[in-house]
This record gives structure tokens, C-alpha cells and sequence, in this order.
């Protein structure tokens, strides 16, 4: 799986964090250690106003308060619905982080890139690393080794399980998703999946439940019902009724990358990725329709709105709601921004989105001022 591939497949969403790979931030240290730099993985965050303006790839509701997470861990606080933002007080990494999920307005958690999980339990004000690459590497392995037992040969997954463990922290895990303050799931890169069932203080594979045998990317966890939809590269769809403990893959004829999945209230559901395609089911995911966006442009981030619209943004700053639960899309007139990775609903109703540039908030008063395709 892992084998003659040495360059991000899930850059193809380049515009959303092809920056992330970069280790030369401009508020990174340029210290050097033993004539090399240190490990991003081991370096706290450091404190800038230049944070404030950093890619930013996810931003989530914690209450009242927002939260934004980005590169060299950038994580941003906001009491005043997205008005105005000022830095987490301890970040223990410096590594580019990718989502960030709250199950309370004080418990939450971050994941990003080698393999990290970030828990807070106050509000996001300090942060404490829960899990690193090489430790999910060996989470794995033993996981491999204990299905393989009694086999003559090393297992496929045994050998890609060896393989993550001698190539280290350099996979980046891509979403987060607590169901409680105990139950949670991480998915990542070439097919990263662990759970959790103790608020984070250990973890298990779910590497060998997913029918996922290309390790193809899986880049977002949505609930459904007392379930789970997993959205990844190459048209994947995986539907869990059990909170993760098992996964079926839904039948959808599209080859191309899905960044995102949306529940609408009436339970339709809504796949969207590269290239502005997107795909509507009304029967579960037995069946699928494909939904116009007008534009060949990648559609990056989305949330079911408090009045049950639907906000996708995509990765030229437009934001475009669906009265109609995810049947049609109509963008909304509001300022250009910058590519946008990530939106979360304010307790005032504004829109605020994370995009390369910072945050950027949507007044609720402008969310009634759908355009024409």
C-alpha cells in the first residue's frame, strides 16, 4: 500500500493544503538540531500574530466559543462568533493540523499531521497529545499480527503494518469525530482508521474492519443516526449503524475523490469532492443523483445549518446553501475570500469560515442573499 509511493495522493485538493507539507513556516523555528531540524512532532507551538492569518484547514463550535486549527498547529480562539480570534495558550506540536471536533464547550479534540491527536478539556484554551504516528504504527501492527495468528505467511495487512512502522510519523490523520466524551474515531491517510472507547487514553485499529484494501485516503466522518459516513478518495462511501464497529460500503459510480458527506434533516444524503461533484441519495445510499454546483471547482467543507440548510464552501471562497436538503445549491453573495477548508455555524447564526488566509466571518444577515448559479 504503502510501497513506490512517496508524494501526497491527497494533495489532489491542493488548494486546501498543499501548504501543510511545508516545513518552513514563517513563525517556525530555525534552530537546528545535530546539524538537521528538530521534529516538528516534539516542538510546541509557537505564539504569533501571524497566526491569526495562517492556513487555516478546520474550524469547529466548542458552546458559544469557535475554534480554528491550521498550519504549524495554529489553533485560534473566538468568544465573539467569529469577530475577532487570539491563540491557544499550549500547543505541545508544531505539525500541521486538519480537523477539530468538540463534544462539549469544553472537551474536545484536534488531529493533524505524523499521526497526531491533541485533546483539550478546556475549551481549547491548552492542549495535551494523546497519540503519534509511531505509536499508531504499532497499534497496527500488533493488530495485524493478532488477526494473522496461526498464519504460515506474513498477511498482506502484516506486511503494510511493518511498513508503517519503519517509515515512521508521516502520515497525517484528516478527521476527528467523539460520538461522546469516551467513544471517538480518527480517519487518515492510505486508509488510517482508529478508535477509541476511553476518552482518547488508548486506542485500537479499525484498519481491519473497513473494506478498504487499497488504503485509499479517507478524509471525513459524518454522523448518521446512531451511525457514521465515511467520505474518501475514489468515489468511497462507508456506512456504519453501530457507532464504527462495523462499516458496508455504499454503491456510488463516481471515480473521483469525496471531501465531504452531509446529512440532511429528511436524511438525505449528500457526497461532494473534486472538481465540484456531488451526488444526492434518498434511499439510504442504495441509489444516487448528481448535484449540480455549476462549477468544475472542488467543493471542500460543509454543515447542516440550526434551520436544517445545508453550507457547502469550496475552494474558491464561494458559499452556497440548499433550502431543499441538498436537491439544489445556490451561492451566496458575499465578500471574496480566500480558498476556504473548513465552515462552522456561530451561536449569533453568522457563517464563519477557515480558509488560507484566516477566518472570515458571514453575517447572518447575509445568508438570505442567494445568487443564480
Amino acid at each position: 500500500m504503502y510501497a513506490h509511493v512517496r508524494t501526497w495522493r491527497w494533495l489532489g485538493a491542493a488548494v486546501i493544503l498543499a501548504s501543510l507539507g511545508v516545513t518552513d513556516g514563517a513563525w517556525a523555528s530555525a534552530a537546528a538540531v545535530s546539524g538537521g531540524r528538530p521534529d516538528i512532532l516534539d516542538m510546541p507551538a509557537r505564539q504569533s500574530e501571524r497566526a491569526k492569518s495562517a492556513v487555516l484547514t478546520a474550524v469547529a463550535a466548542a458552546g458559544k466559543r469557535l475554534v480554528a486549527v491550521g498550519e504549524r498547529s495554529a489553533i485560534l480562539l473566538s468568544d465573539d462568533d467569529g469577530k475577532s480570534w487570539r491563540q491557544a495558550k499550549s500547543v505541545p506540536t508544531s505539525v500541521a493540523l486538519t480537523a477539530v471536533s468538540f463534544v462539549s464547550d469544553k472537551v474536545g479534540w484536534a488531529v493533524g499531521h505524523s499521526g497526531a491527536i491533541l485533546r483539550t478539556g478546556d475549551g481549547g484554551e491548552t492542549w495535551e497529545r494523546q497519540l503519534e504516528g509511531r505509536k499508531a504504527a504499532e497499534i497496527e501492527a500488533a493488530a495485524a499480527d493478532a488477526a494473522a495468528a496461526g498464519a504460515s505467511a506474513p498477511t498482506r495487512r502484516q506486511r503494510e503494518a511493518q511498513r508503517m512502522l519503519a517509515e515512521g510519523a508521516d502520515k497525517p490523520f484528516l478527521d476527528v469525530r467523539f460520538f461522546d466524551e469516551q467513544r471517538g474515531m480518527v480517519v487518515g491517510a492510505y486508509g488510517l482508521a482508529f478508535a477509541t472507547q476511553d476518552g482518547g487514553k488508548t486506542w485500537e485499529s479499525l484498519m481491519g474492519r473497513l473494506e478498504n484494501p487499497n488504503g485509499r485516503h479517507l478524509y471525513r466522518i459524518e454522523p448518521l443516526g446512531k451511525g457514521l459516513l465515511i467520505a474518501g478518495e475514489q468515489g468511497t462511501l462507508l456506512r456504519a449503524g453501530d457507532a464504527g464497529q462495523s462499516f458496508a460500503p455504499l454503491p456510488v459510480k463516481y471515480p473521483g475523490t469525496f471531501f465531504g458527506a452531509l446529512v440532511a434533516t429528511d436524511g438525505a444524503l449528500v457526497a461532494f469532492g473534486l472538481r465540484g461533484n456531488a451526488f444526492r441519495s434518498t434511499d439510504g445510499g442504495g441509489t444516487w443523483s448528481k448535484v449540480d454546483f455549476a462549477l468544475p471547482v472542488t467543493l471542500t467543507a460543509g454543515i447542516r445549518l440550526r434551520d436544517g440548510r445545508l453550507a457547502v464552501v469550496d475552494e474558491t471562497g464561494r458559499v452556497m446553501l440548499s433550502r431543499d436538503g441538498g436537491a439544489t445549491f445556490a451561492s451566496l453573495a458575499v465578500a471574496k475570500m480566500n480558498a476556504a477548508t473548513g465552515v462552522v455555524e456561530a451561536a449569533d447564526g453568522a457563517l464563519v469560515v477557515a480558509t488560507q488566509r484566516g477566518a472570515v466571518r458571514v453575517a447572518p444577515e447575509a445568508l438570505g442573499s442567494e445568487q443564480k448559479k
